[in-house]
Protein backbone atom coordinates (compact mmCIF):
# COMPACT_ATOMS: atom_id res chain seq x y z
CA UNK A 1 0.00 0.00 0.00
CA UNK A 2 1.19 3.19 -0.69
CA UNK A 3 2.52 6.12 2.06
CA UNK A 4 -0.77 8.23 1.43
CA UNK A 5 -2.98 5.53 0.87
CA UNK A 6 -1.87 4.12 4.86
CA UNK A 7 -2.13 7.76 5.81
CA UNK A 8 -5.87 8.22 4.79
CA UNK A 9 -6.85 4.65 5.62
CA UNK A 10 -5.12 4.90 9.04
CA UNK A 11 -6.36 8.14 10.04
CA UNK A 12 -10.47 7.72 8.54
CA UNK A 13 -10.17 4.06 10.64
CA UNK A 14 -9.23 5.86 13.34
CA UNK A 15 -12.16 8.81 12.92
CA UNK A 16 -14.69 6.05 12.25
CA UNK A 17 -13.72 4.00 15.41
CA UNK A 18 -13.96 6.96 17.58
CA UNK A 19 -17.70 7.91 16.28
CA UNK A 20 -18.65 4.42 16.87
CA UNK A 21 -16.97 4.24 20.21
CA UNK A 22 -18.66 7.49 21.42
CA UNK A 23 -22.27 5.75 19.86
CA UNK A 24 -21.89 2.44 22.13
CA UNK A 25 -21.11 5.08 25.32
CA UNK A 26 -24.25 6.50 24.38
CA UNK A 27 -25.99 3.64 24.38
CA UNK A 28 -24.62 2.53 27.30
CA UNK A 29 -25.60 5.33 29.28
CA UNK A 30 -28.98 5.32 28.06
CA UNK A 31 -29.19 1.79 29.09
CA UNK A 32 -27.87 2.98 32.23
CA UNK A 33 -30.13 5.62 32.95
CA UNK A 34 -33.36 4.14 31.82
CA UNK A 35 -32.46 1.33 34.79
CA UNK A 36 -32.26 3.45 37.45
CA UNK A 37 -35.13 5.69 36.19
CA UNK A 38 -37.95 3.04 35.88
CA UNK A 39 -36.51 1.59 39.89
CA UNK A 40 -36.84 5.28 41.14
CA UNK A 41 -40.47 5.63 39.31
CA UNK A 42 -41.31 2.39 40.33
CA UNK A 43 -40.29 3.02 44.30
CA UNK A 44 -42.67 6.35 43.81
CA UNK A 45 -45.62 4.71 42.55
CA UNK A 46 -46.53 2.63 45.52
CA UNK A 47 -46.84 5.71 47.32
CA UNK A 48 -47.82 8.50 45.08
CA UNK A 49 -50.05 6.63 42.64
CA UNK A 50 -50.89 7.49 39.53
CA UNK A 51 -49.66 11.08 40.18
CA UNK A 52 -46.46 9.55 39.14
CA UNK A 53 -47.06 8.88 35.18
CA UNK A 54 -47.08 12.19 34.15
CA UNK A 55 -43.63 12.99 35.58
CA UNK A 56 -42.44 9.67 33.99
CA UNK A 57 -43.49 10.68 30.30
CA UNK A 58 -41.90 13.53 30.90
CA UNK A 59 -38.96 12.36 31.89
CA UNK A 60 -38.84 10.04 29.53
CA UNK A 61 -39.69 12.49 26.74
CA UNK A 62 -37.25 14.29 27.50
CA UNK A 63 -33.90 11.76 28.31
CA UNK A 64 -34.99 9.54 24.73
CA UNK A 65 -34.85 12.56 22.92
CA UNK A 66 -31.68 13.70 24.25
CA UNK A 67 -29.74 10.08 23.23
CA UNK A 68 -32.02 10.12 19.73
CA UNK A 69 -30.45 13.91 19.30
CA UNK A 70 -26.92 12.26 19.97
CA UNK A 71 -27.15 9.27 17.78
CA UNK A 72 -28.03 11.75 15.20
CA UNK A 73 -25.35 14.37 15.29
CA UNK A 74 -22.76 11.32 15.81
CA UNK A 75 -24.40 9.77 12.30
CA UNK A 76 -23.66 12.93 10.45
CA UNK A 77 -19.86 13.07 12.11
CA UNK A 78 -19.65 9.38 10.57
CA UNK A 79 -20.46 10.68 7.04
CA UNK A 80 -17.12 13.39 7.49
CA UNK A 81 -14.41 10.82 8.05
CA UNK A 82 -13.55 10.73 4.55
CA UNK A 83 -13.09 14.70 3.92
CA UNK A 84 -10.14 14.68 6.87
CA UNK A 85 -6.90 16.06 6.42
CA UNK A 86 -4.14 13.88 5.90
CA UNK A 87 -0.50 13.84 8.04
CA UNK A 88 2.64 13.59 6.66
CA UNK A 89 3.71 10.15 7.62
CA UNK A 90 0.75 7.34 8.63
CA UNK A 91 -0.07 6.96 12.34
CA UNK A 92 1.79 3.92 12.85
CA UNK A 93 5.09 5.48 11.77
CA UNK A 94 4.92 8.56 14.55
CA UNK A 95 6.01 7.78 18.07
CA UNK A 96 2.80 9.06 19.58
CA UNK A 97 1.06 7.31 16.67
CA UNK A 98 2.37 3.76 17.63
CA UNK A 99 1.34 4.51 21.45
CA UNK A 100 -2.11 5.13 20.58
CA UNK A 101 -2.34 2.25 18.59
CA UNK A 102 -0.64 0.35 20.92
CA UNK A 103 -2.84 1.08 23.31
CA UNK A 104 -6.09 0.70 21.40
CA UNK A 105 -4.32 -2.94 19.94
CA UNK A 106 -4.25 -3.87 23.59
CA UNK A 107 -8.07 -2.78 24.44
CA UNK A 108 -9.51 -4.27 21.22
CA UNK A 109 -6.69 -5.04 18.77
CA UNK A 110 -8.63 -8.61 18.58
CA UNK A 111 -12.01 -6.84 17.04
CA UNK A 112 -9.69 -4.63 14.75
CA UNK A 113 -7.88 -7.47 13.52
CA UNK A 114 -11.10 -9.72 12.75
CA UNK A 115 -12.88 -6.46 11.06
CA UNK A 116 -9.76 -5.96 8.99
CA UNK A 117 -8.85 -2.56 10.14
CA UNK A 118 -5.78 -0.86 8.95
CA UNK A 119 -5.28 0.08 13.22
CA UNK A 120 -4.56 -3.29 13.56
CA UNK A 121 -0.87 -3.96 13.99
CA UNK A 122 0.16 -6.98 12.31
CA UNK A 123 3.52 -8.35 13.47
CA UNK A 124 6.48 -6.95 12.11
CA UNK A 125 10.30 -5.30 12.42
CA UNK A 126 10.67 -1.41 13.40
CA UNK A 127 13.58 1.04 12.16
CA UNK A 128 12.25 4.27 13.30
CA UNK A 129 8.87 3.65 13.64
CA UNK A 130 8.19 2.38 9.87
CA UNK A 131 7.77 -1.36 9.30
CA UNK A 132 11.31 -3.63 7.43
CA UNK A 133 10.43 -6.26 5.09
CA UNK A 134 12.44 -9.41 6.10
CA UNK A 135 13.66 -10.10 2.94
CA UNK A 136 17.84 -9.79 2.79
CA UNK A 137 17.82 -6.46 0.21
CA UNK A 138 15.54 -4.58 3.18
CA UNK A 139 17.47 -5.95 5.87
CA UNK A 140 20.36 -5.08 4.55
CA UNK A 141 19.65 -1.47 4.12
CA UNK A 142 17.70 -1.07 7.27
CA UNK A 143 20.49 -2.72 9.33
CA UNK A 144 23.77 -1.52 7.25
CA UNK A 145 26.41 -2.88 10.69
CA UNK A 146 24.19 -6.36 10.98
CA UNK A 147 26.39 -8.77 12.90
CA UNK A 148 26.08 -12.27 14.20
CA UNK A 149 24.69 -11.75 17.19
CA UNK A 150 20.94 -10.74 17.58
CA UNK A 151 18.87 -9.53 19.99
CA UNK A 152 15.50 -9.37 19.27
CA UNK A 153 12.74 -7.23 21.81
CA UNK A 154 9.41 -7.64 22.34
CA UNK A 155 7.76 -5.01 23.99
CA UNK A 156 4.12 -5.64 26.36
CA UNK A 157 0.60 -5.04 26.22
CA UNK A 158 -0.71 -1.82 25.20
CA UNK A 159 2.92 -1.21 23.92
CA UNK A 160 4.94 -0.61 20.91
CA UNK A 161 8.56 -0.56 20.23
CA UNK A 162 8.70 3.17 21.13
CA UNK A 163 8.43 1.91 24.81
CA UNK A 164 12.35 0.79 24.87
CA UNK A 165 13.04 4.17 24.75
CA UNK A 166 10.65 5.67 27.76
CA UNK A 167 12.43 8.15 29.52
CA UNK A 168 14.34 9.49 26.41
CA UNK A 169 17.04 7.31 27.78
CA UNK A 170 18.82 5.02 24.70
CA UNK A 171 17.43 1.54 24.37
CA UNK A 172 19.00 -1.72 25.78
CA UNK A 173 19.30 -2.67 22.15
CA UNK A 174 21.24 0.87 21.11
CA UNK A 175 23.26 0.46 24.14
CA UNK A 176 24.35 -3.54 23.43
CA UNK A 177 25.21 -2.66 20.18
CA UNK A 178 28.08 0.02 21.58
CA UNK A 179 29.03 -2.38 24.16
CA UNK A 180 28.84 -6.19 22.58
CA UNK A 181 28.78 -5.53 18.20
CA UNK A 182 24.80 -7.03 19.05
CA UNK A 183 22.56 -5.83 16.70
CA UNK A 184 18.77 -4.73 17.75
CA UNK A 185 16.10 -5.75 16.39
CA UNK A 186 12.65 -4.67 17.63
CA UNK A 187 9.26 -5.97 16.94
CA UNK A 188 5.85 -4.19 17.38
CA UNK A 189 2.46 -6.57 17.21
CA UNK A 190 -0.87 -6.32 18.27
CA UNK A 191 -0.95 -7.30 21.68
CA UNK A 192 -4.53 -7.77 21.51
CA UNK A 193 -4.57 -11.09 20.00
CA UNK A 194 -4.40 -14.36 21.48
CA UNK A 195 -0.87 -14.81 22.82
CA UNK A 196 -0.53 -17.98 20.97
CA UNK A 197 -1.46 -16.42 17.85
CA UNK A 198 1.51 -14.00 18.13
CA UNK A 199 3.60 -16.47 19.14
CA UNK A 200 3.05 -18.77 15.73
CA UNK A 201 3.65 -15.19 13.60
CA UNK A 202 7.10 -14.39 15.80
CA UNK A 203 7.89 -18.56 15.41
CA UNK A 204 7.51 -17.62 11.26
CA UNK A 205 9.19 -14.24 11.52
CA UNK A 206 12.31 -15.63 12.96
CA UNK A 207 12.13 -18.37 10.77
CA UNK A 208 12.44 -16.33 8.01
CA UNK A 209 14.69 -13.54 9.66
CA UNK A 210 17.87 -15.77 11.07
CA UNK A 211 17.63 -17.57 6.51
CA UNK A 212 17.58 -13.90 4.97
CA UNK A 213 19.42 -12.13 7.97
CA UNK A 214 22.47 -10.43 5.70
CA UNK A 215 25.21 -12.34 7.37
CA UNK A 216 25.39 -15.74 9.27
CA UNK A 217 23.29 -15.16 12.51
CA UNK A 218 25.83 -17.19 15.25
CA UNK A 219 23.35 -16.11 18.25
CA UNK A 220 20.08 -15.12 19.17
CA UNK A 221 18.92 -13.34 22.22
CA UNK A 222 15.41 -12.75 22.70
CA UNK A 223 14.27 -10.17 25.35
CA UNK A 224 10.25 -9.38 26.60
CA UNK A 225 8.67 -6.96 28.86
CA UNK A 226 5.97 -8.18 30.32
CA UNK A 227 3.74 -10.09 27.72
CA UNK A 228 6.34 -10.10 25.09
CA UNK A 229 7.91 -12.68 27.35
CA UNK A 230 4.59 -14.77 27.07
CA UNK A 231 4.86 -14.57 23.25
CA UNK A 232 8.50 -15.33 22.96
CA UNK A 233 7.97 -18.81 25.11
CA UNK A 234 5.32 -19.28 22.92
CA UNK A 235 6.90 -19.00 20.16
CA UNK A 236 9.74 -21.13 21.08
CA UNK A 237 7.30 -23.80 22.26
CA UNK A 238 5.68 -23.76 18.68
CA UNK A 239 8.93 -23.98 17.02
CA UNK A 240 10.10 -26.22 18.22
CA UNK A 241 7.22 -28.68 17.83
CA UNK A 242 7.69 -27.94 14.42
CA UNK A 243 11.31 -28.74 14.31
CA UNK A 244 12.72 -25.08 13.28
CA UNK A 245 15.83 -24.02 13.47
CA UNK A 246 16.40 -21.12 14.66
CA UNK A 247 15.51 -22.43 18.35
CA UNK A 248 19.57 -23.82 18.20
CA UNK A 249 20.71 -20.51 17.75
CA UNK A 250 18.73 -19.09 21.26
CA UNK A 251 21.57 -18.63 23.73
CA UNK A 252 19.52 -16.29 26.06
CA UNK A 253 15.78 -15.60 27.02
CA UNK A 254 15.30 -12.60 29.14
CA UNK A 255 11.37 -12.02 30.43
CA UNK A 256 11.09 -8.69 32.38
CA UNK A 257 8.05 -8.68 34.40
CA UNK A 258 6.61 -11.30 32.82
CA UNK A 259 3.39 -12.73 34.86
CA UNK A 260 4.55 -16.39 33.93
CA UNK A 261 1.73 -17.83 35.93
CA UNK A 262 -0.88 -14.46 35.47
CA UNK A 263 -1.47 -11.38 36.01
CA UNK A 264 -3.77 -10.38 39.21
CA UNK A 265 -5.08 -7.30 37.72
CA UNK A 266 -7.07 -9.22 34.90
CA UNK A 267 -8.35 -11.82 37.60
CA UNK A 268 -9.49 -9.00 39.15
CA UNK A 269 -11.61 -7.45 36.18
CA UNK A 270 -12.62 -10.85 35.13
CA UNK A 271 -14.47 -11.49 38.67
CA UNK A 272 -15.76 -7.98 38.75
CA UNK A 273 -17.19 -8.14 34.92
CA UNK A 274 -18.93 -11.21 36.63
CA UNK A 275 -20.50 -9.71 39.54
CA UNK A 276 -21.55 -6.56 37.81
CA UNK A 277 -23.13 -8.47 34.61
CA UNK A 278 -25.54 -9.77 37.24
CA UNK A 279 -27.15 -6.64 38.04
CA UNK A 280 -28.98 -4.33 35.29
CA UNK A 281 -28.13 -1.14 35.84
CA UNK A 282 -24.28 -2.22 35.80
CA UNK A 283 -24.68 -4.73 32.91
CA UNK A 284 -23.34 -2.03 30.73
CA UNK A 285 -20.09 -1.58 32.68
CA UNK A 286 -20.21 -5.33 33.35
CA UNK A 287 -20.00 -5.38 29.11
CA UNK A 288 -17.52 -3.21 28.56
CA UNK A 289 -15.29 -5.15 30.66
CA UNK A 290 -16.05 -7.94 29.01
CA UNK A 291 -15.07 -6.45 25.77
CA UNK A 292 -11.47 -6.86 27.18
CA UNK A 293 -9.27 -8.45 24.36
CA UNK A 294 -8.40 -11.66 23.98
CA UNK A 295 -4.63 -10.91 25.08
CA UNK A 296 -5.66 -9.80 27.91
CA UNK A 297 -7.64 -12.66 28.93
CA UNK A 298 -4.75 -14.65 28.31
CA UNK A 299 -3.42 -13.00 31.28
CA UNK A 300 -5.78 -14.82 33.59
CA UNK A 301 -3.18 -17.97 33.95
CA UNK A 302 -0.79 -17.00 31.31
CA UNK A 303 -1.85 -19.07 28.91
CA UNK A 304 0.48 -19.69 26.12
CA UNK A 305 -0.77 -22.37 23.92
CA UNK A 306 -4.18 -22.46 21.60
CA UNK A 307 -5.67 -25.43 23.29
CA UNK A 308 -5.38 -23.13 26.69
CA UNK A 309 -8.26 -21.12 25.39
CA UNK A 310 -9.94 -22.85 22.41
CA UNK A 311 -12.51 -24.87 24.54
CA UNK A 312 -13.19 -22.01 27.25
CA UNK A 313 -16.31 -20.17 27.85
CA UNK A 314 -14.71 -16.41 27.65
CA UNK A 315 -17.20 -15.10 30.62
CA UNK A 316 -16.95 -18.18 33.39
CA UNK A 317 -16.45 -17.41 36.89
CA UNK A 318 -13.01 -19.78 36.70
CA UNK A 319 -10.61 -20.88 34.41
CA UNK A 320 -8.18 -23.76 34.72
CA UNK A 321 -5.05 -23.50 34.60
CA UNK A 322 -3.46 -23.91 30.99
CA UNK A 323 -0.83 -25.92 29.27
CA UNK A 324 2.62 -26.60 31.11
CA UNK A 325 4.68 -25.44 28.69
CA UNK A 326 8.28 -26.38 28.97
CA UNK A 327 11.59 -23.71 28.55
CA UNK A 328 13.81 -24.09 25.85
CA UNK A 329 16.58 -26.65 26.75
CA UNK A 330 19.79 -25.27 24.93
CA UNK A 331 19.07 -21.80 26.42
CA UNK A 332 19.65 -19.64 29.67
CA UNK A 333 16.42 -17.89 30.74
CA UNK A 334 17.17 -15.06 32.38
CA UNK A 335 14.66 -12.81 33.88
CA UNK A 336 13.89 -9.44 36.29
CA UNK A 337 11.08 -8.92 38.81
CA UNK A 338 10.20 -5.37 40.29
CA UNK A 339 8.99 -4.48 43.28
CA UNK A 340 7.53 -0.92 44.79
CA UNK A 341 8.95 -1.23 47.84
CA UNK A 342 12.81 -0.69 47.90
CA UNK A 343 12.73 -4.40 49.83
CA UNK A 344 11.50 -6.66 48.10
CA UNK A 345 10.64 -8.81 51.38
CA UNK A 346 9.21 -6.07 52.69
CA UNK A 347 4.94 -7.20 53.17
CA UNK A 348 3.37 -4.70 50.76
CA UNK A 349 5.99 -5.08 48.20
CA UNK A 350 4.94 -8.56 48.35
CA UNK A 351 1.31 -7.91 47.72
CA UNK A 352 1.41 -5.33 45.31
CA UNK A 353 4.60 -6.35 43.15
CA UNK A 354 6.02 -4.23 40.41
CA UNK A 355 2.12 -2.78 40.57
CA UNK A 356 0.86 -5.26 37.71
CA UNK A 357 2.83 -8.56 38.20
CA UNK A 358 3.47 -9.36 41.44
CA UNK A 359 7.43 -11.28 42.34
CA UNK A 360 6.68 -14.67 42.28
CA UNK A 361 4.62 -14.59 38.90
CA UNK A 362 7.97 -12.99 37.18
CA UNK A 363 9.96 -15.91 39.00
CA UNK A 364 7.61 -18.90 37.79
CA UNK A 365 7.37 -19.80 41.88
CA UNK A 366 3.88 -20.45 42.32
CA UNK A 367 2.46 -23.67 44.77
CA UNK A 368 0.85 -25.09 42.25
CA UNK A 369 4.71 -26.20 40.45
CA UNK A 370 7.70 -24.34 39.38
CA UNK A 371 8.62 -23.64 36.20
CA UNK A 372 12.24 -24.26 36.13
CA UNK A 373 13.93 -20.34 36.37
CA UNK A 374 17.12 -20.84 38.41
CA UNK A 375 17.42 -18.29 41.47
CA UNK A 376 21.19 -17.63 39.71
CA UNK A 377 19.60 -16.22 36.37
CA UNK A 378 17.02 -13.61 38.07
CA UNK A 379 17.53 -9.91 39.28
CA UNK A 380 15.45 -8.20 41.95
CA UNK A 381 14.99 -4.34 41.22
CA UNK A 382 13.70 -2.78 44.04
CA UNK A 383 12.18 0.62 44.42
CA UNK A 384 10.86 0.37 40.68
CA UNK A 385 7.47 -0.26 38.85
CA UNK A 386 6.67 -2.45 35.78
CA UNK A 387 7.07 0.15 33.51
CA UNK A 388 10.70 0.92 34.91
CA UNK A 389 12.37 -2.63 33.53
CA UNK A 390 11.82 -0.97 29.72
CA UNK A 391 14.68 1.59 30.45
CA UNK A 392 16.76 1.12 33.34
CA UNK A 393 20.43 1.26 34.23
CA UNK A 394 20.64 -0.97 36.80
CA UNK A 395 18.47 -3.92 34.36
CA UNK A 396 20.26 -2.54 31.61
CA UNK A 397 24.19 -3.10 33.76
CA UNK A 398 22.65 -6.39 34.88
CA UNK A 399 21.89 -7.70 31.33
CA UNK A 400 24.83 -6.66 29.83
CA UNK A 401 26.77 -8.79 32.59
CA UNK A 402 24.52 -11.72 31.51
CA UNK A 403 25.00 -11.42 27.53
CA UNK A 404 28.81 -10.20 27.69
CA UNK A 405 30.56 -13.52 25.47
CA UNK A 406 31.65 -16.10 28.10
CA UNK A 407 35.50 -16.81 27.65
CA UNK A 408 35.75 -20.49 27.48
CA UNK A 409 37.37 -22.54 30.01
CA UNK A 410 40.55 -24.25 29.07
CA UNK A 411 40.13 -28.10 28.20
CA UNK A 412 41.70 -30.64 30.63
Amino acid sequence: MATSEARTDELGALAQLGVAELHSAVAGIGTIHRSVAGTVFGALRPVLGRVVESPRMVHDAVSEGAYQSMDALLDAADTVTDGLPTTDRPISHTARGAMLLGILNGLIGDELEATRSPLAAPMSIRVGGEPVAVETSALGQAFPDAGGHIVVFLHGLMESEQAWTIGGRPSYGHRLAEHISATEIQVRYNTGRHISDNGHDLADLLTDLVLLWPVPVRRLTLVGHSMGGLVIRSACHQATERGAWWPQLVTETACLGTPHLGAPLERGVHAASSALHSVPATRPISNLLRRRSAGVRDLFHGNLTATDWANQERDSWQHPPGADVPLLRTARHLFVTATITRDPRHPFGRLIGDGLVLAPSGRGEPTRRRLGLRFSDGFELGGAHHFTLLNSDDVYAWLLGQLRPRRALPSA
